[in-house]
Formats: structure tokens, C-alpha cells, sequence
């Protein structure tokens, strides 16, 4: 069992990770559990380089899509800076994590886990 459906009357990406459900940023864990794993997408807002900021808007604009067919499920667990943490699905049950690190857009996450997308 994944949680708890919401409903969201708007559902937008933030970036490659993070989803806003009615007006509320929400962060996406994939395949992964409540602050144990999860994915990574490279940053938009505070890019390191030009490749990390090109990535990272690809990644946006392909979770916008994805999320045109898909549902979003409460863990009932925060991340570190309170965001609800939830599992995104599409409905033939893939999740929107999986998607995006089989298109290259984005990594698996794990505590300690420091990013670089400069490379």
C-alpha cells in the first residue's frame, strides 16, 4: 500500500523532484522510503553550472508531463524541510522517480548523497 491518495486540483512540478498539490510543495520518492532513498534531479534555482541548469529544466518540463497522468500518494512523513514526502505514480503503476532515472534526468538518492551534475 503506498498511502494516501490526494486529490489535487492543481498539481504542478517545481522541479524534476519536487511537486506542488494544491499549492503545497510536496517532495517525490520515487521507488524509495520516507528519508531513507529516493531520487535526485539536478537543481534549476541554484544550478552549479550551465550543463546542472539545462538538465535541471529538462527535468522540470518532463515531470510536468509525467504528471498529467499521474497520482500523488502521502507517506505522512516530512523531509528535513518539512515538505510532505510522497510517491508519485503513473497509472500503470511505474513511479515518476523511475521515469526520470531511466531518461537520464535524474539519479537514486540516498542519506549522504552529494550531488554533481557539473561533470
Amino acid at each position: 500500500m503506498l498511502g494516501t491518495l490526494l486529490v489535487c486540483a492543481t498539481l504542478l512540478a517545481v522541479d524534476g523532484d519536487t511537486i506542488k498539490c494544491n499549492g503545497v510543495n510536496m517532495r517525490d520518492m520515487g521507488d524509495g522510503a520516507p528519508n531513507v532513498s529516493g531520487y535526485d534531479t539536478p537543481e534549476v534555482r541554484n544550478a552549479k553550472c550551465q550543463e546542472e541548469l539545462e538538465l535541471g529544466r529538462a527535468a522540470t518540463s518532463a515531470m510536468n508531463e509525467l504528471l498529467k497522468q499521474a497520482e500523488v500518494y502521502d507517506s505522512g512523513k516530512r523531509d528535513r524541510y518539512g515538505r510532505p514526502l510522497v510517491w508519485v505514480r503513473l497509472k500503470d503503476g511505474r513511479s515518476v522517480g523511475s521515469v526520470m532515472i531511466e531518461a537520464g534526468l535524474a539519479r537514486e538518492w540516498w542519506p549522504g548523497y552529494k550531488a554533481d551534475w557539473c561533470n
